[in-house]
């Protein structure tokens, strides 16, 4: 029987991804280094545009995963066990040889956009990167990451209103003690913030801070989901590359990844979260220069 990648035990692919990370650091020096990442928000289609992506003739993703987590958690691995994760500049050449045009290597590692370090880490060593940002109703967006760390394991609050509660206490100087000790983590940090993901402006000022306001490209994931071509379009010409059309490929298939049946929010819960984002949705509406697709 042929095992696919979806039904390969756990622990076989623990012992392949192991010895695959073990090889790319003996290859670190031949290896790409991404020249874009998709880091946030979380929950707002972050899967299905690097899935998108992925399907790009002039783009490699990364080898082993879709998001390495090396500028939020993993950053005291050092940069030669990064490298392990990308592909070969042989790998690229050769592409590049039968296409006519660079190729580009890339991951997606969403807690990227609200660590309070990641974004000066990934100036620092990748000076020239540029950063694709995905952004949703920040209200849904909440309610949806609930969601899914509950099915996950990951949030033992089923409530989704007690779980909100919770996050002032559980965030409480976590911030503060990450910034005055970069090797600290907090799981309530990366998993709990339900209400502070969606202020989106907040994260995306600190991007500009560090790389610069024109190496980051926002899409509303709305208008993804409902006309996708010109959207991915967008996406790239911002990245400097070609239309599939132009080096004899198709689209992709759109789809959304990682969706979740959930029953509606109620309505007075709902409410309260709009009035709290109010401000948050203006200012990222200036920061912008147009309207998200939830407010209009």
């Amino acid at each position: 029987m042929k095992l696919s990648g979806r039904n390969i035990p756990e622990p076989v692919k623990a012992v392949v991804h192991l010895g695959s990370r073990n090889y790319g650091r003996l290859t670190a020096e031949q290896r790409m280094l991404p020249s874009f990442l998709i880091c946030g928000g979380q929950r707002c289609g972050t899967t299905s545009m690097y899935r998108a992506l992925a399907t790009h003739p002039a783009v490699l993703k990364a080898v082993l995963h879709k998001g390495v987590h090396y500028f939020d958690v993993g950053y005291d691995r050092g940069l030669r066990w990064y490298r392990a994760h990308f592909p070969t500049y042989r790998q690229a050449a050769r592409i590049e040889r039968d296409l006519g045009v660079p190729v580009q290597t890339f991951e997606s590692s969403p807690y990227y956009m609200y660590h309070p370090h990641a974004m000066e880490r990934i100036a620092t060593d990748l000076p020239s990167v540029k950063l694709v940002v995905l952004v949703r109703d920040p209200v849904e967006r909440a309610y949806s990451q609930h969601a899914h760390e509950v099915a996950r394991g990951f949030e033992t609050e089923h409530d989704f209103a007690a779980a909100l509660a919770l996050e002032p206490e559980r965030l409480d100087g976590v911030t503060e003690k990450m910034l005055s000790e970069p090797g600290h983590y907090s799981f309530s940090h990366q998993h709990h913030a339900y209400r502070a993901r969606g202020e989106y402006v907040r994260y995306l000022r600190r991007m500009a801070e560090h790389v610069g306001r024109e190496s980051i490209h926002v899409v509303d994931s709305h208008e993804f989901f409902t006309k996708p071509e010109p959207v991915y379009d967008a996406v790239l010409d911002f990245l400097g590359l070609p239309s599939p059309t132009e080096v004899g490929a198709h689209y992709p298939v759109f789809e959304r990844h990682n969706a979740r049946p959930r029953v509606p929010l109620p309505d007075a819960l709902s409410t309260e979260l709009t009035e709290h984002y109010a401000p948050y949705n203006e200012q990222l509406a200036e920061w912008l220069g147009r309207t998200p697709s939830w407010l209009s």
